[in-house]
């Protein structure tokens, strides 16, 4: 049976793998499966701006209401938003028809439970097994029985009166806002200005055609500059759907998800609010933070790449904070999922309080060299027992030394595989490695 779910719900171009066929039949098992302890199963459902996310979204609403669920419809809304408010208005599931940072012509399905978390590999498995074999044993209402769906205008308010209880007054901060042409668009620059900061906006136009192009959290180069324009104290960039966060500071340079953990692990720590004096990330997070953590008395605990292997340590070992070097950061204390806006309000709220340059806050994480290489390949099955692939590791690894780290993964959203190089070393050389794995992988994998 083939795999419908990855690392972060379903993802496919939408239209060929994507189709609306899929999200019509997602939608009548979903409301069927989560739906069985419900008399009427409500879903809450919000979409970033892509242009097919109204396709995806009339197809998803049309299986749930066929198979009994009612559909409380947020419109245009970031994954947090549903996810907060699927547990806040006791729903049996979101779902969020996003895919994140990808390019503009992929979409996805994420589905959140009862509680706001990401569905468990075994509910997964469910829905595939039901998707791929039976789909005619999902019962067909009639009549009375059939759901509806209602447009829900007011839900939105409530998610930003949760992030406004959050965060502290940025009375005096001056902002520099990248909303990525995406979910943050309808939010960020209301919700900033309410707590008295000056926002100047980029990229904050929904368009789908736009999301993510050359903005937002994967391109920060359009911030950077504003920034440095505006003589900003801070620049906030969010990804498509506002799950993410990556900061830039008031000298232009950024500051990445390992500098905001960084930052906020420090001051819970001194605050007596980090958990098990614990931070958990992943292995493509910097070896920076374990010397910090060693520095300043805290643990770093480490997972596979995806926040929901973040979320899972978190929540085994009572942690609260967690995250990834690409902007995804958990604050467990008010989210079951990565928020860029709640991140960067407590990044925020540790800039008021110190009343320090972000530059200044940020440089604690001393980092190892780091170089990171992307490459798009035909198939992503079977690298880890190529001969020539893993000779080229090991041998690049020996290169290294002894505190030198290579990491090699397929991405679980894209075509693609990540190739990071760790090591006190001129980032030349590690980019010189980088490649020359990237490029064996490449041509043994087409």
């Amino acid at each position: 049976m083939g795999r419908l779910f990855g690392t972060d719900g379903i993802r496919g171009v939408a239209n060929r793998e994507l189709t609306p066929e899929l999200a019509f039949n997602i939608g009548r098992i979903a409301a069927w499966l989560l739906g069985r302890d419900y008399d009427k199963p409500v879903f809450i459902i919000g979409r970033d701006t892509r242009l097919s996310g109204p396709m995806l979204e009339g197809s998803l609403l049309a299986g749930i209401i066929s198979a009994g669920g009612t559909a409380r419809v947020l419109g245009i809304a970031s994954t947090p938003a549903v996810a907060y408010l699927t547990r806040e208005l006791k729903a049996c599931a979101g779902i969020v028809i996003s895919a994140s940072h990808n390019p503009i012509e992929d979409n996805g399905l994420k589905i959140f439970n009862n509680s706001g978390f990401k569905l468990s590999d075994s509910i997964e498995e469910k829905i595939e097994e039901v998707y791929f074999n039976s789909p005619e044993s999902v019962p067909r209402p009639e009549g009375p029985g059939l759901g509806h769906a209602l447009i829900d205008g007011e839900a939105m308010q409530r998610y930003l009166n949760h992030l406004k209880d959050c965060s502290a007054s940025l009375d005096g901060l001056s902002l520099v806002i990248d909303c990525a042409h995406g979910a943050a668009c309808r939010v960020a620059g209301e919700l900033l200005q309410d707590l008295g900061a000056s926002v100047s906006m980029l990229h904050d136009e929904p368009d789908g055609k736009l999301i993510n192009v050359n903005c937002g959290a994967t391109d920060t180069a359009d911030l950077q500059r504003e920034v440095i324009n505006k003589g900003a104290q801070a620049g906030l960039a969010f990804d498509g759907d506002a799950d993410r966060l990556i900061a830039v500071n008031e000298k232009g340079a950024v500051v990445d998800g390992d500098a905001v953990m960084a930052i906020c692990a420090v001051d819970m720590l001194g605050k007596g609010l980090l958990n098990n004096s614990t931070l958990v990330a992943t292995v493509m997070s910097n070896g920076g933070l374990d010397i910090l953590a060693e520095k300043e008395g805290f643990k770093v605990i480490r997972t596979s790449v995806g926040d929901r292997y973040v979320l899972e340590k978190m929540i085994a070992g009572g942690y609260n904070l967690g995250g990834e070097q690409s902007g995804h950061v958990i604050f467990s204390d008010y989210a079951t999922t990565g928020d860029g806006l709640l991140t960067a309000l407590q990044l925020l709220k540790v800039l008021q309080e110190k009343q320090q340059p972000l530059s200044e806050l940020a440089s604690l994480l001393e980092r190892l060299p780091q170089v990171l290489v992307n490459r798009k390949v035909a198939g992503k099955e079977g690298w880890s027992d190529n001969p020539r692939i893993m000779e080229t590791i090991s041998r690049v690894e020996k290169e290294l030394g002894r505190h030198g780290r290579v990491l090699v993964r397929p991405s679980g959203t894209e075509p693609k595989f990540r190739v990071m190089l760790e090591a006190d070393l001129p980032e030349e050389k590690l980019e010189e490695c980088a490649l020359e794995i990237a490029d064996v992988i490449e041509e043994e994998q087409s």
